[in-house]
């Protein structure tokens, strides 16, 4: 019997062609979404820097409070590769981002 050596196995869990996971589509697994209240984010950038997946944009558009506060940017949810693991919402010093249902935010 002959032994095989590590290199006869088939890959497993590698991935051959890195940057890919843009292309996937996260939506599915993602029982809740995070819902950003643009009047009361303060704009910190934490949910952008703890957000595992980058699913939190930074988007350069101005944004008015009903204040009369101007922020020159806005942040959003791409939902396509947001899990809905609520680390942002968790992380959020000011509670501007809930965690909805995903049957009731769709509505």
């Amino acid at each position: 019997m002959k032994l095989e050596k590590w290199s006869d196995f088939p890959l497993g869990g590698n991935i051959k062609d890195p940057g890919n996971s843009i292309e996937n589509d996260m939506s599915g697994w993602r029982s809740e979404r995070p819902i950003i209240d643009l009047e009361k984010c303060v704009r910190c950038r934490i949910c952008w820097t703890y957000c595992p997946e980058g699913a939190i944009l930074e988007l350069d558009k101005e944004y008015k409070t009903s204040s009369g506060r101007v922020y020159k940017v806005t942040y959003a949810v791409d939902y396509q590769h947001c899990k809905g693991c609520g680390i942002c919402a968790n992380e959020c010093p000011v509670k501007a981002i809930q965690m909805v249902p995903e049957e009731v935010s769709i509505k």
